[in-house]
């Protein structure tokens, strides 16, 4: 058994004497584990890292075993985002993710293909953020836990979403929301169907505020319901922005 194809390392741990246990992401297999031989010795550590795009061949005895990784470095998105921090904490945030929530050997296009989209854009920096934000709600999606965000739950109506709630998923505008405003997740204007992409960045505070509502759903339904915590790294992005939203804040008057 055996297959070549591009992907993305997710993952990398080292096992034994200079080896790893990897896991990367492909269009047709999805995110797939295997032994990484030399994976975490000093000439090969560098491709085994977390986002970097690589041109990977598995080869196994029987389908259902571990197998073995060979592969050659295609681009170097990790060390290309090691200086600077909001860029490397979105791109190991996204790979642990992909990494945690995804079932193994199961195809998800569409999450592979946003994925190499974002990795393409890093350069960007926190102009990204939107991107990445719709990206975990695409996940969300493909695993069946996507959120209805495209009408108000309470009035039928298409305009003035402003939350979701964090038991349903599903949207609701401000008047909708009447008196239950502070039990519900703010909705960033960037998540609703009706922005348009030629619009100027958002604020930093609505980037956080896109985080912490996919963030919410990663972790009740992606990790949750499988007994796992959502990943640190994913953690860390969202304190990273929160910390830059609140310095983006102007002072309180007075």
């Amino acid at each position: 058994m055996d297959w070549d194809a591009p992907a993305i390392v997710l993952d990398a741990r080292p096992f034994g004497e200079g080896d790893a246990i990897a896991t990367v992401m492909t269009e047709a297999h999805g995110a797939h584990r295997g032994l990484a031989r030399g994976g975490s010795a000093r000439g090969h550590a560098a491709v085994w890292q977390p986002g970097n795009l690589v041109q990977v061949r598995w080869v196994a005895r029987l389908a259902d075993q571990l197998g073995s990784f060979s592969a050659e470095l295609v681009h170097p998105a990790a060390a290309l985002a090691m200086d600077e921090p909001l860029v490397l904490a979105m791109l190991t945030a996204a790979c642990a993710v992909a990494a945690g929530a995804l079932p193994e050997r199961e195809a998800h296009p569409r999450v592979f293909q946003g994925l190499v989209a974002l990795i393409a854009h890093l350069a960007e920096g926190a102009a990204l953020l939107p991107d990445l934000v719709r990206w975990e709600a695409a996940v969300l999606t493909d695993l069946g836990y996507g959120l209805a965000l495209d009408a108000c739950a309470v009035t039928g109506a298409t305009t003035g979403l402003a939350f979701v709630s964090p038991r349903t998923g599903r949207a609701v505008t401000a008047a909708g929301a009447a008196t239950w405003k502070a039990r519900l997740l703010p909705l960033p204007a960037f998540m609703a169907p009706a922005f348009m992409a030629e619009n100027a960045p958002p604020p930093l505070a609505a980037c956080r505020d896109g985080l912490a509502l996919t963030g919410h759903f990663l972790a009740r339904d992606a990790f949750g319901l499988h007994n796992k915590p959502l990943p640190p790294a994913r953690q860390m992005l969202y304190d990273r922005v929160a910390a830059l939203a609140l310095s983006e804040s102007p002072p309180d008057a007075g």
